[in-house]
């Protein structure tokens, strides 16, 4: 992983104020014309010829305010100039644009502003088009919780539930239901330090997710 490039091109978050859950760690990928996500199921072929690489973030958090295990993605187009091309990122299992015309969502000239939908992460690069969003808050409130242990993308077959699982996860969640304030504040902490090569999170992400679970049943226990 070129850490420094990483750093330069990685994007500038927003999260609600009322946010209980920030990213854990950052797993980044280089990507060249015909490569395959490891994380997400795509495979990149670009017709522009000035696009050098894309850089692919796979941000992962502990919890979703509906479930345990949260994988988001950014991918950035870097040009052979070093000028960002283009910005793709995760929307709920799809991906949408993530720069806006002319570029005026980049930061210092190489780091997107990108918005977080409160509770559930999705990525949108203006935060009052979550106003759109199906279920913004019942996600956040009578509805927290109810995915339990979610398994799916590069940890099929890899992490497992039950009913019990399910279970435990719910009542958690549930205990961190809030109301969005639609009020977005940059993520002031130095996000630099989460970077680390995809393989690394790929191992990580287990750990975590039993570590988490052992933590859940010893304050229900």
């Amino acid at each position: 992983m070129n850490r420094e490039k990483a750093v330069a091109y990685m994007p500038q978050l927003y999260f609600d104020r009322n946010e209980p859950f920030f990213p854990v760690q950052i797993g980044v990928t280089f990507l060249s014309e015909g490569d395959t996500s490891p994380s997400f199921r795509r495979t990149f072929d670009w017709d522009d010829e000035s696009v050098a690489t894309i850089i692919e973030y796979a941000i992962y958090w502990d919890y979703d305010i509906q479930h345990m295990y949260d994988l988001e993605h950014v991918w950035v187009y870097v040009g052979r100039d070093g000028q960002v091309s283009d910005v793709e990122a995760s929307f709920h299992g799809k991906y949408v644009r993530g720069l806006l015309p002319g570029g005026s969502n980049l930061a210092d000239g190489t780091r997107v502003r990108l918005y977080s939908q409160p509770g559930k992460h999705a990525f949108l690069p203006q935060p009052d088009w979550f106003a759109l969003v199906p279920g913004l808050f019942k996600s956040c409130g009578k509805h927290a919780g109810r995915d339990g242990l979610l398994i799916g993308g590069p940890f099929e077959g890899v992490l497992h539930t039950d009913e019990e699982t399910d279970r435990i996860v719910m009542r958690y969640l549930q205990s961190k239901a809030f109301t969005p304030s639609m009020e977005f504040m940059p993520y002031v902490k130095p996000i630099e330090e989460l970077l680390v090569p995809w393989e690394e999170l790929y191992e990580t992400v287990p750990r975590r997710v039993k570590q988490c679970l052992a933590d859940i049943r010893a304050v229900n226990s």
